[in-house]
């Protein structure tokens, strides 16, 4: 008998038990002034918010809800004809085991036709992470299958340094609460020179989210961010890419 539901869900072929879709999200690179990648967010499928998609997640049906997710936003971005790569953020607590757990995601890039090095697979700090070392492992074997990894709301959350001591990741996103009115906050200043400094010495290329204003994107820009995503730039569009407007 399966101890985790989730592979009792995937042998069975068990799917979610309500819809959803998908809106997306630029990250932009100021330097070069491209699109680098466009993040898949999940809704339901009028458009509601993901909080409300969020709220209806259990136990029992978490599995199912973090592989149609993936499937939903490579189905999206094959459909829309995305340009860059596509971020898509995965559940860790929802991942039972990570070669097992990923060949929904393979099958579904393989029937849409999209690149697997053009995915990035995106986890989230925010979520209480039950296993440190199960996380790692399965960010490890993504970056095998040739996926990008990124670190989510990183600043604000469980894993941290402890994490990146044991896997560096491909990128980091710094968390909006970080560099809110940075431009006007000398200790949020001192501590994101700090991470960006890190970073560089890692290899981990920083994007700054949840930018809102010209000054938090000019004061980031200086410390020698490139890669940015916030309402400044685009809101996200549902089952559709929005317009991208790019500050000087």
């Amino acid at each position: 008998m399966d101890k985790n539901p989730g592979c009792t869900a995937c042998r069975d072929g068990k799917g979610l038990d309500f819809p959803i879709s998908m809106a997306f999200q630029p990250i932009v690179n100021l330097t070069t002034r491209e699109i680098f990648a466009h993040e898949a967010l999940v809704r339901g499928s009028a458009g509601e918010s993901a909080g409300s998609v969020l709220g209806r997640l259990t136990p029992e049906n978490l599995y199912p809800f973090d592989q149609s997710c993936r499937i939903k936003a490579l189905e999206w971005a094959a459909r829309l004809q995305v340009p860059a790569m596509v971020s898509i953020n995965f559940m860790p607590n929802a991942v039972y085991k990570a070669e097992t757990c990923i060949r929904a995601t393979l099958e579904a890039a393989k029937r849409y036709n999209f690149p697997l090095e053009r995915i990035i697979f995106e986890v989230t700090e925010q979520e209480q992470v039950l296993d440190v070392d199960h996380l790692t492992g399965i960010l490890r074997a993504y970056r095998k299958q040739g996926f990008m990894t990124a670190i989510d709301d990183f600043g604000a959350g469980y894993a941290g340094l402890n994490l990146l001591a044991d896997f560096q990741p491909d990128l980091i996103k710094l968390d909006m609460q970080l560099i809110r009115n940075i431009d006007q906050d000398s200790v949020r200043q001192i501590l994101v020179e700090a991470a960006l400094q890190m970073c560089r010495k890692l290899q981990i290329r920083v994007i700054a989210e949840g930018i809102e204003t010209l000054g938090e994107l000019h004061a980031l820009r200086d410390m020698g961010v490139e890669l940015f995503q916030g309402y400044l730039l685009a809101k996200p569009a549902f089952e559709s890419l929005p317009e991208v407007h790019f500050p000087t």
